[in-house]
């Protein structure tokens, strides 16, 4: 009900940390902003150390949906599910806490920002040391997914989610009337020759064997239909399955984007920051959490996930120790189908007590 924007989960945090305090439970507030970071010690906590990780921020999207606990903050929602990844991963720690003695080892709980927005909370958090002190054996995250149901979770071994690289190109032209083209250098023509142009990049550079996207979801340019402006912004985005396809793909998006503008008598300027690398599930370690995953909720309830295009920055922690990230059942009954990032999307409740429960089992089964 009361979600909060990407690297601004103050509330969110007091809340979580609030929770932690009343179970019993050890943790680090504040850690690189609103982070926190918990520790629970079994019995021979240094025998291992299994890291969960839950993400807190929401999305600015305006709720339709008509709940009790629909967002009171208008115009932010929790559109991809992570309060519920919070709240399974809370669930988790006060089972664990109290459960203590019956398990060895050490479980790290991580509730992170800033999943939604670059550079990604994952990328800060492990700057601030998370994966050390001590150094996780492994690591392990739930997202919820309308596509599967209530029960039902689902793995993939080895690459799962794309590389996501944002794209910032702004043509600088010459503006003028738009009843004398002559006169000026029409940064709008340019910018739609260099949309359709870039998308060889993909085509004929990219082994088509190899998955990658490059989407352009805005353009920003002039005032008047009747007046050429001085320049225009278009933004976008590169998903890759491939560190060295991605590298070249953005000298190639940069050489031909400086390139064509040059022959058409304008220049440009291209921004593509490094955003987050492709998810890999560490594959014995995936194997091993399906296992767990079967043994708990029967074969017939752990399915196999296809490769997705989108990103997550979960991708960073499986850069740096084996990790596993997988998807846990959501809709009901045909309903709560709505997709991540919509302003209808919710999940159906009794879900969370699987999430909570798999996220338990792993922490305590994992060899």
């Amino acid at each position: 009900m009361h979600p909060e924007l990407s690297f601004q989960e103050f509330e969110t945090a007091k809340f979580i940390s609030a929770k932690l305090t009343e179970f019993g439970v050890r943790h680090t507030s504040g850690v690189a902003g609103t982070g926190i970071v918990a520790l629970i010690e079994g019995q021979n906590p240094s025998s291992k150390t299994i890291a969960l990780r839950a993400d807190m921020d929401a999305l600015p999207i305006l709720e339709k949906n008509n709940t009790s606990y629909c967002s009171q903050n208008e115009g932010i929602m929790h559109a991809c599910g992570h309060d519920v990844h919070s709240t399974c991963l809370l669930g988790a720690a006060k089972i664990l806490q109290e459960t203590r003695h019956l398990w060895e080892g050490t479980i790290k709980c991580i509730f992170q920002q800033g999943e939604e927005k670059h550079p990604g909370g994952a990328s800060l958090l492990i700057k601030a040391g998370v994966l050390e002190n001590p150094k996780p054996d492994a690591i392990f995250a739930l997202h919820v997914y309308p596509h599967l149901p209530y029960g039902m979770v689902g793995f993939r071994e080895g690459q799962y989610m794309a590389s996501a690289d944002e794209i910032y190109i702004t043509v600088h032209g010459k503006g003028g009337h738009a009843a004398l083209p002559h006169q000026t250098i029409d940064p709008i023509a340019i910018a739609a020759n260099l949309i359709v142009s870039l998308q060889q990049i993909i085509s004929r550079n990219n082994n088509p064997l190899n998955p990658s996207v490059l989407s352009f979801g805005q353009i920003h340019g002039g005032n008047a239909g009747n007046v050429i402006p001085d320049q225009v912004r278009i933004e976008g985005t590169l998903r890759c399955m491939d560190e060295e396809w991605r590298k070249k793909a953005h000298e190639l998006i940069t050489q031909h984007t400086e390139l064509l503008c040059k022959a058409m008598s304008a220049t440009a300027t291209v921004e593509i920051p490094m955003g987050y690398p492709f998810l890999m599930n560490h594959p014995a370690t995936t194997k091993r959490a399906r296992q767990i995953a079967m043994d708990a909720l029967g074969e017939e309830h752990v399915v196999e996930l296809d490769r997705r295009m989108a990103a997550e920055d979960f991708s960073f922690y499986t850069h740096h120790v084996p990790g596993c990230f997988f998807r846990l059942g959501t809709s009901f009954e045909g309903k709560f189908t709505k997709p991540v990032h919509n302003a209808e999307f919710d999940v159906y409740q009794q879900s969370i007590g699987i999430g909570v429960r798999m996220l338990c089992e792993i922490a305590t089964k994992f060899q």
